[in-house]
């Protein structure tokens, strides 16, 4: 398993190591906007499915059944909003960094507001995610080598940083499609594992996930966290917010030659992840339907599901194709999210001019600063997580974490609905009374609303409240900056 690990890292370097060629100074930001927009969007899918992901969502299908899927559907209708309202303000505005439109828009204050719950939302997030799939790595594989947590974490955000830091995102995309290769080979090596032992036939594999009694697709009860209609506009308002409002996932995209192919490579992948997530929640019943098979309890932690059947059930060659599949997920969440930081950091809070020729030495040499401490923040946040060692302290931090992408769909509805300028002093502590407001309101709703629980739609709930604010402060006159 160990070989198979390390030829694949290996793999990753040769992969990067050819992006770096003819790569120009602002490669490592905008991919010198030479991306072919099919790439990107293969590419994507395994940037959008996270370490924890990989072994959540089969995880989920033994309690939550199919319900899942109403939030993909919203998620389907928020990628069209991304491909046809934004990237073309993106594109016109010739952005690296997405929250240059705050400046454009409003001002230097509301720019940086913007990009400081941007890396908030993004070090605590990648953090917990990142963290959470070295957790599975380490039961699975490097806890019988007695090697601990802290020691994985350094090594894999080193590899991280050693691919990404000359040429950033211009590696990550191309390294993304080695990832999202492996990640769904993964997969497919599991679910052709578990028809086989359990002697079904491929072809009658649909009919077979449609009668197992996890299909379960929609879910009718008003009080529940994943009520059909909430669930369904919640997966819009997800998508459009950590997805088309997160420089994460849309540095990638602006690497694209156009807009045009921007709004390809948006359309087709959001197509290409909801089938791929189809596929993993397929593998979820499969999972269920084999420990049935082999009379197993499901766990209590339902993410524990699939590592325990891969690593201990199924034959050995799915454990190899698990472990690299969790690596694939991981790492290329990570990559693109230290990526990310970085411009963030040196375009919106420094204010680094990237095409500045004469300043080249200068901003490779920041650039180079800034992903270390980035790095290290990322592994600190393991170290953290670690430390508290108890789930649902480090589950509320990963909660939380979402939280700061309210204020950020605020921002960008209020600045792209309307022609309002605002006064920019109080703008921060709106944007900080909004998830604080919206938390309480979440605890509050069940006691309130006869055990109405809240859900996904709390982002809109948060971004609601910042909407309000900005209408408290915005100005007289209208026409904000342009």
């Amino acid at each position: 398993m160990l070989i198979a690990l390390v030829s694949y890292i290996v793999l990753i370097f040769v992969v990067a190591w050819l992006t770096n060629r003819r790569a120009t100074q602002t490669a490592f930001f905008n991919g010198n906007h030479a991306s072919p927009w099919m790439v990107v969007a293969f590419g994507m899918i395994g940037a959008s499915i996270s370490g924890v992901t990989f072994v959540s969502v089969p995880g989920e299908v033994a309690t939550q059944n199919w319900h899942y899927l109403q939030f993909l559907l919203g998620n389907l209708v928020g990628y069209q909003i991304i491909a046809f309202v934004l990237i073309p303000i993106y594109y016109k505005l010739r952005l690296v960094s997405i929250y240059t439109y705050l400046n454009n828009r409003f001002g230097t204050r509301t720019r940086k507001t913007g990009s400081w719950f941007f890396l908030i939302s993004q070090l605590f997030g990648a953090g917990m995610r990142f963290f959470l799939a070295l957790s599975v790595l380490h039961v699975v594989l490097f806890a019988e080598l007695g090697i601990p947590l802290w020691v994985e974490a350094v090594v894999a955000i080193s590899i991280v940083w050693l691919y990404t830091h000359r040429v950033g995102i211009k590696a990550v995309v191309w390294t993304d499609v080695l990832q999202t290769s492996f990640l769904i080979a993964a997969v497919i090596a599991t679910i052709y594992a578990i028809t086989d032992s359990l002697n079904v036939e491929f072809i009658k594999l649909p009919e077979f996930i449609a009668s197992h009694n996890s299909f379960e697709i929609f879910d009718l009860d008003w009080h529940s966290a994943s009520f059909f209609p909430k669930h369904f506009l919640s997966g819009i308002a997800i998508v459009v917010v950590m997805n088309g409002l997160d420089q994460n996932i849309m540095q990638k995209s602006l690497t694209c030659k156009s807009s045009s192919d921007a709004q390809k490579n948006i359309v087709s992948f959001s197509f290409a992840f909801i089938l791929t997530t189809m596929l993993f929640m397929a593998l979820g019943t499969l999972l269920v339907a084999y420990s049935e098979h082999l009379h197993l309890p499901i766990p209590t932690a339902t993410d524990q599901l699939y590592p325990t059947l891969a690593d201990k059930y199924l034959p050995p060659y799915v454990g190899i194709f698990f472990v690299i599949g969790v690596v694939a997920a991981a790492l290329s969440s990570t990559d693109s999210s230290l990526t990310a930081l970085t411009t963030v950091w040196c375009i919106d809070i420094l204010g680094v001019d990237i095409e500045d020729s004469a300043k080249k030495k200068s901003i490779n040499k920041l650039k180079l600063t800034v992903t270390i401490f980035f790095a290290a923040a990322l592994v600190a946040v393991v170290l953290i997580a670690d430390a508290i060692n108890n789930r649902s302290v480090v589950n509320t931090i990963f909660t939380l974490a979402g939280y700061t992408y309210g204020p950020l769909l605020g921002l960008f509805i209020f600045g792209l609905s309307t022609k309002h300028s605002i006064n920019e002093k109080y703008l921060p502590m709106v944007c900080i009374l909004g998830p604080i407001i919206s938390y309480i309101i979440n605890l509050l709703t069940p006691h309130i609303f006869n055990g109405y629980q809240m859900g996904f739609e709390t982002i809109l709930v948060n971004a609601t409240i910042v909407i309000a604010g900005l209408y408290i402060l915005k100005n007289n006159q209208l026409g904000g900056r342009k």
